[in-house]
């Protein structure tokens, strides 16, 4: 910092005579940058400091105000980036917060919770019960049709009965398609209502307390 000092002052004192020859007072500006470790100065900005970062000297020596160099098309980009950024992050934490206040809202009690979670799985676990009875007796009606045709073989089956296997093996198909369905949304609305729990104790448990 020393050094630098000392640079602007012999600069400004270099310059000063030619510079304030006709000059108006103190209110002269001298433009310095350095270029290849050396000072380049002028009473305008030199063309050598175009791009450059350079200070804005008083004809006595103190600097008024150091200019940082344009950003380069990279530094742009990392800076466009940065926001970028940072603009999602808070529009992050903005939606955290919602979501936050809205589960506070919702369950009085991390209890509550748990009810309302064992309600909602219990209901689906009816659901699959129906669909497995409906499936065990499509299996069944599967099997009869499949004894039928075995007394058809080496001939070609009844179109009646070849439809009915076709259309007991798209139900079948299906029916086991649904059951697997309900399974996957029974345990996604478990793990729902867990991470909601876990959350709703840790906002709690933080300091705010149950309502």
């Amino acid at each position: 910092m020393g050094s630098v000092r000392l640079v602007d002052l012999m600069v400004a004192a270099v310059l000063a005579l030619p510079l304030l020859v006709g000059a108006q007072g103190a209110g002269r500006t001298i433009y310095c940058c350095e270029v290849g470790g050396q000072p380049v100065c002028g009473d305008i900005l030199p063309p050598a400091c175009f791009g450059r970062a350079y200070r804005e000297i008083s004809p006595q020596g103190t600097v008024r105000r150091h200019v940082p160099a344009p950003l380069t098309a990279e530094e742009i980009a990392r800076r466009d980036e940065a926001l970028r950024l940072r603009r999602e992050a808070e529009e992050l934490a903005l939606k955290q917060r919602r979501l936050d206040q809205a589960l506070l809202d919702t369950y009085p009690s991390a209890a509550e919770i748990e009810v309302r979670r064992d309600r909602a799985v219990t209901e689906l676990d009816r659901t699959i019960a129906d669909l497995r009875v409906r499936e065990n007796s499509l299996v069944e009606m599967k099997a009869k049709l499949a004894r039928e045709a075995e007394g058809f073989k080496g001939r070609q089956l009844p179109t009646d009965l070849a439809e009915n296997m076709h259309n007991v093996d798209g139900e079948l198909a299906a029916q086991r398609s649904v059951i697997v369905a309900k399974i996957r949304e029974r345990e996604a609305i478990r793990l729902r209502f867990d991470e909601d729990r876990r959350r709703y104790l840790e906002l709690t448990e933080g300091g705010r307390p149950q309502r």
